[in-house]
């Protein structure tokens, strides 16, 4: 049996359509063309403001998404997702978004990005935090989020820079 080599799985995270400005888009949107174009799949929460950002993106980038969405049913999901898996768990599924990863990068955000975040920082998975982006970005890069010091929180400058980030950390 040839085995056949696993593609890593990126995270994007960040802000719900509401609070998603146009900047923070286009960032997420720069982040998911990179990703896909460094051969990796862009895991999301599947729904508005930098999920489907980020998943434009990586369509762009010509990648493949895997949107775990909150919902029971797949029409919920952004049209910019391949594969949607709808948990029907609410917005429990942020502990299956983290678990699928093998490193997130954080775009702004609010608390249910934190919690995304702190469940990669307990399994100990690389983090990166766009700075300038907002919110929960803006406000780990750069940091631990306990005294335990699991991961440190990377910080990046751009799009570009997270994805690389990212990919060393991996």
């Amino acid at each position: 049996m040839i085995a056949l080599k696993r593609r890593n799985q990126i995270l994007v995270v960040g802000y719900s359509g509401e609070h998603c400005t146009e900047d923070v888009s286009r960032l997420a949107f720069e982040i998911g063309k990179e990703v896909a174009e460094h051969g990796a799949v862009l895991v999301s929460g599947g729904l508005s403001g930098v999920m489907e950002a980020s998943c434009k993106g990586a369509k762009e980038g010509k990648g493949q998404t895997v949107c775990i969405i909150p919902q029971d049913d797949m029409v919920q999901a952004n049209e910019f997702c391949d594969i949607v898996i709808p948990t029907g768990i609410g917005f429990t599924r942020d502990f299956i978004t983290a678990h699928s990863a093998d490193a997130v990068i954080v775009v702004g955000g609010g608390v249910g990005t934190m919690i995304e975040v702190c469940v990669a920082y307990f399994d100990a998975k690389p983090i990166v935090a766009l700075r300038g982006s907002g919110g929960t970005a803006d406000k780990i890069a750069d940091t631990y989020l306990d005294d335990r010091e699991r991961v440190r929180i990377h910080g990046a400058d751009s799009p570009q820079d997270a994805v690389e980030k990212a990919f060393s950390l991996v």
